[in-house]
């Protein structure tokens, strides 16, 4: 064992490639034979080599920098992570394949929910979300062909488009009721024996054991004064996503052993029923069994049983008679909220500079809520912006010479131009009349690079 270790050290060209900010690529051929030999026959009890094996550290790195996030209780960025690496990353090797590294504790950081309130995240610092990553890499790859194909969340090729999808097929079945389950504060109340007697089944490696159980009682640091973690998973680690699919795989179990019809995204999980009677009856059961097996609390005031489309399942709901996937109301009040904020007049922004940051939102949220199967809700949502966008600009024109001159230029004719820019109406309703309409078309704010919510036709 010795040997095989020292072999691995000299191995490590790691610190090397990562000279400069990002590691170079590694192409084909170029890994040494012990790395190679490791690779191809891993052996269950020294996982921890192949968590420290060159190609894995290069794609935990990777993902770390790309992540960015923010520093944890030492103060270190993620730009200073190469560089600390590679002065210290021989003795932290070493430590790790001994069994002896100690993560240092969480920053506590609360940040606002959705739906209202405050979730508070527990940050790693970056040396250990490195470690944490490339132990994740490492531990994904074993345990999740084992997991429930109706397990979507935190997942490599699954997502939450494909989670809602999966619930869409159980109404078209005639499973025309949702027993919709809350876990009260799941990351914060995972039992840690239970969570680490799942581990062991896993893994004989202790390293990964010992690791694994630090991280989770390594402390939470807020207002200067650390304090102790005696249960939960720490929300903001790379490692916790997969931990806590590994303490909910008992639940998908037990459902699947009672044949029944689920989605579960990370701690989101709706169960599909016939009738509302066998909602309630499984409702009773399930939470039972996740606080009894689980030692969690199902969350009464936020679960339910009841029809699909009055319920929210990951941003999305659907509608009653075709069944169609679409977009929750509560969403879409965000998203107006959010709009709103964008165009507010008192930004100070030019119509070019508001127009780049509105894209650029739009781009993201079109990215996830462009899944929905009601192209009329996106259309109703590009009229609405460019609306918002007529009335900031006829604001921004402020007097009526300013207005008739912007009108004319723009093609108006003189005399409907002074009967629009004479108006007495408030600039809401102005920024629906014909002529600014013509003025300030669609096809303008496509110019400045405005993103359109709506699927284009041919696209």
């Amino acid at each position: 064992m010795g040997g095989k270790q020292k072999k691995i050290q000299l191995e490590l060209a790691f610190m090397a490639e990562m000279r400069g900010e990002t590691p170079k690529p590694v192409h084909k051929g170029t890994e040494l034979p012990v790395a190679e030999r490791e690779t191809e026959h891993p052996a269950p009890e020294y996982l921890m080599e192949e968590v420290c094996e060159r190609g894995n550290l290069k794609k935990a790195y990777q993902r770390v920098k790309s992540n960015k996030g923010s520093p944890g209780v030492d103060g270190m960025t993620v730009s200073e992570l190469a560089g600390y690496l590679r002065e210290h990353w021989a003795e932290i090797k070493e430590r790790l394949l001994k069994g002896t590294y100690v993560p240092q504790p969480v920053r506590s950081v609360e940040i606002p929910k959705p739906g209202g309130g405050r979730r508070v995240l527990k940050i790693p610092t970056v040396v250990d979300r490195f470690i944490q990553q490339a132990l994740m890499q490492v531990l994904q790859k074993k345990w999740d062909k084992d997991f429930s194909p109706q397990s979507y969340g935190f997942r490599p090729s699954r997502s939450a488009h494909q989670a809602v999808k999966k619930a869409r097929e159980y109404l078209t079945e005639g499973y025309a009721y949702v027993v919709d389950l809350d876990i009260e504060k799941f990351f914060d109340r995972v039992n840690h024996d239970m969570l680490m007697s799942q581990v062991a089944k896993r893994t004989d490696d202790k390293r990964v054991l010992r690791i694994i159980r630090a991280s989770l009682v390594s402390g939470v640091m807020a207002n200067g004064l650390v304090s102790p973690t005696a249960e939960g998973t720490p929300q903001g680690g790379p490692l916790s996503p997969l931990l806590s699919n590994l303490v909910l795989h008992e639940l998908d179990r037990e459902l699947t052993r009672r044949k029944h019809r689920f989605v579960r995204y990370a701690d989101d999980c709706n169960i599909y029923v016939k009738s509302e009677r066998a909602g309630k009856r499984v409702m009773e059961s399930i939470a039972g069994f996740i606080s009894h097996r689980l030692k969690l609390k199902i969350n009464h005031a936020k679960s339910a049983v009841a029809r699909p489309w009055e319920r929210t399942f990951l941003g999305f709901s659907f509608t009653r008679g075709l069944k169609k996937i679409r977009i929750a109301p509560s969403s879409l009040s965000r998203f107006h909220d959010r709009i709103r904020k964008l165009t507010r007049r008192t930004k100070g922004a030019s119509i070019e500079q508001m127009v780049e940051q509105l894209t650029r939102y739009l781009n993201g949220w079109k990215g996830y809520f462009g899944h929905c199967e009601t192209p009329s809700t996106l259309s109703k949502l590009d009229s609405w912006i460019r609306r918002r966008l007529r009335c900031f600009l006829w604001k921004q024109w402020k007097r009526g010479a300013r207005r008739f001159h912007e009108l004319t230029t723009r093609g108006i004719r003189d005399d409907l131009a002074a009967h629009t820019a004479g108006s007495t109406h408030g600039p809401w309703r102005i920024s629906r009349s014909p002529d600014l309409q013509k003025a300030l078309s669609n096809s303008y704010f496509a110019s400045l690079g405005l993103s359109r919510l709506e699927p284009q036709r041919g696209a």
